[in-house]
């Protein structure tokens, strides 16, 4: 019996008034192609409720399941439980909550920054910046807290920001620290995850993997964009 699922993954959609429409095309063929979208953050432009009430009536083309995460552009209005309130009547808000799909578990979080490798910050210094450094940790704990509640053979990770520095190659070096942090990449390798989709890195590399060969693919709508313009998604077999 085939049990592999096809997931479609996309981010940064960046929703606004200007450009309603633009999607219906894009998710109707997602719809044929894959078995369930997953989006990687940044649904909104500026985290504005009109914006979120579009994208909902946008992702109505979507016949397919739905799952995904916020990133930095839906907080930016300081409603981001008005946001995922509207969201979550076309789709699944990853969080606290996995999800499960055919025997596949989903789990996500917005993730944050933090720098990657030996070059991660630590929280010692100024309040701010152990502040800064505890939301980093906090994210990757949250991560592990789900993936941890899966029992599933199969899982996936959905974020918005990147758990590698691969995948982040491209943009400018001083600001690699705020496109994420490896620490999400730990839980990533210790559950034994099979594949992770993340945005936010709009100049950054379409794919890389953890230290352990986990592939983790940048869906940047402008990364998409720039590699392969007739279909701006990535469609994974798992």
């Amino acid at each position: 019996m085939n049990n592999k699922i096809r997931i479609a993954a996309i981010g940064d959609l960046h929703m606004q008034r200007n450009i309603v429409g633009t999607f219906r095309t894009t998710f109707g063929e997602i719809s044929t192609t894959a078995d369930i979208l997953v989006l990687c953050g940044d649904l909104t432009n500026t985290g504005q409720i009109e914006e979120a009430k579009i994208l909902a009536e946008e992702l109505e083309f979507c016949k397919i399941p739905i799952a995904g995460v916020l990133g930095n552009h839906d907080y930016a209005d300081d409603k981001p439980e008005e946001i995922k309130k509207i969201l979550s009547s076309a789709m699944f808000i990853l969080g606290d909550q996995p999800y499960i799909f055919k025997e596949v578990g989903f789990a996500g979080v917005k993730g944050f920054c933090g720098g990657f490798d030996n070059h991660v910050a630590m929280p010692f210094g100024e309040h701010v910046l152990k502040q800064f450094v505890y939301e980093s940790i906090s994210e990757a704990l949250k991560l592990e807290a789900v993936l941890a509640e899966l029992e599933t053979e199969k899982k996936v990770v959905v974020l918005h920001y990147s758990p590698i520095r691969q995948t982040i190659e491209g943009e400018p070096l001083e600001i690699y620290p705020l496109l994420g942090t490896s620490r999400l990449a730990e839980p990533i390798d210790a559950f034994g995850v099979n594949v992770v989709f993340h945005g936010h890195a709009h100049h950054g590399s379409p794919k890389g993997k953890t230290g352990k060969g986990v592939p983790v693919y940048n869906v940047s709508l402008p990364v998409l964009s720039r590699s392969k313009p007739s279909q701006t998604y990535v469609v994974v077999e798992i």
